[in-house]
């Protein structure tokens, strides 16, 4: 498991993200595009994979669930910037995330709040699907994507206001 790798050239692992991530709504104004992504060194049984963005820093008692996407074919390894916006690959689907919304949802901590982590996580998977319903909570995506992943490669990356 630890050769497979999620890299990024827009985020950086533990460096502050670019306004260009920020979210554009809850008093935030960036422009909520979804950085581009790329994976490598998965697991040589996976049949799908799944795309996380959480913010464990969030203040509501359970972090913050910013991007789902389940059910993405085995053959993508990377999503170019702005997938997040409806440009996903044929097969894979978005769901809810804690905005309300199946697009990214983009960092938008509360002002003075500090620093917050997001995490971009790539989940390797035995399966073609994740058998979860478009309607599936954020909290159902997580619980079925942590029983089932054969792999996952995690790129953490800040935002403040």
């Amino acid at each position: 498991m630890n050769q497979f790798q999620l890299t990024s050239p827009d985020i950086k692992e533990g460096h502050f993200m670019a306004k260009t991530f920020e979210f554009n709504g809850f008093g935030c104004d960036g422009p909520n595009k979804s950085p581009a992504l790329s994976w490598a060194g998965a697991p040589a049984d996976t049949k799908s994979f799944a795309l996380t963005v959480f913010d464990p820093d969030a203040p509501t008692g359970s972090g913050f669930w910013h991007w789902l996407v389940v059910d993405i074919p085995a053959t993508i390894s990377d999503l170019a910037q702005g997938a997040g916006n409806g440009e996903l690959p044929a097969g894979a689907r978005a769901l809810r995330n804690d905005y309300g919304l199946t697009d990214f949802g983009g960092a938008c901590p509360p002002p003075g709040h500090g620093m917050h982590r997001y995490q971009f996580t790539v989940w390797a998977l035995p399966s073609e699907g994740l058998g979860v319903p478009d309607d599936a909570s954020a909290a159902v995506v997580g619980f079925m994507l942590n029983a089932n992943a054969i792999g996952k490669a995690t790129l953490t990356a800040t935002y403040a206001r």
